[in-house]
């Protein structure tokens, strides 16, 4: 699988033959201003909850590139008024797979979910996306929660995506721990850096995973790997 980091929650992946791209948060961050919106590819948008820093680019992206947008309903319905077509409703415990053979299966997220007008933006949720190519968990803005465990009982991820930069999200620390509960240890870092109160200590975070015996990724921005 190739991966791409476009800046805070914001993935490509390549997989099974399609590209997804995860909570499109680019334009409105000034750390991501190097990424031209219009060079990026989508088969899929994935979006975890409705707060603007994980679907700001979803309109132009959805135009762009014809992705058939993932999210749940309420982000659906949002959308859809907004004259977004190709899109698909799930809910956290659902699933479907696609033509190409990839599954995408909606898991739960601790976090609150909301649109800028303050209206309610149904419920925050990760993503376990599988192909004959592996697995891998993207899990969104959450804190630790043991729900996490079943998913280290029904996958085995090649990766993770977790969210590392606290206050918002789980920290470096339960991070860790969500390693042992979904049993992987091979980890991408997201959700840090881009505002003042999610800064961290890149060089402690990674002595951390270490000492644990987990290996932490952290992408540069606009940075391409093969995982």
């Amino acid at each position: 699988m190739k991966i791409t980091y476009y800046g805070h929650s914001s993935f490509g992946v390549e997989i099974g033959g399609k590209r997804i791209v995860f909570d499109p948060f680019i334009s409105a961050n000034p750390l991501a201003a190097a990424i031209k919106l219009d060079s990026i590819k989508a088969d899929y948008l994935l979006l975890s909850h409705a707060h603007s820093d994980h679907i700001a680019d979803v309109p132009f992206l959805a135009q762009h590139t014809g992705a058939t947008v993932v999210c749940n309903y309420e982000v659906y319905e949002y959308f859809n008024k907004q004259g977004i077509t190709a899109i698909r409703p799930v809910n956290p415990g659902g699933a479907f797979t696609t033509k190409s053979g990839i599954t995408i299966k909606a898991v739960n997220a601790v976090h609150s979910s909301s649109f800028t007008d303050g209206s309610y933006g149904g419920v925050a949720m990760g993503f376990v996306v599988s192909s004959n190519e592996g697995s891998f968990y993207f899990a969104g803005d959450t804190a630790l929660h043991y729900d996490m465990k079943l998913i280290g009982e029904i996958y085995k991820l090649n990766f993770a995506m977790l969210p590392i930069g606290d206050n918002f999200t789980m920290g470096a620390d339960d991070a860790i721990r969500t390693c042992d509960f979904i049993k992987c240890d091979n980890i991408i870092g997201m959700h840090y850096d881009t505002f003042d109160i999610i800064k961290i200590n890149k060089e402690e975070v990674k002595a951390k995973f270490e000492k644990a015996g987990k290996k932490l990724t952290l992408f540069n921005i606009g940075e391409t790997k093969e995982i």
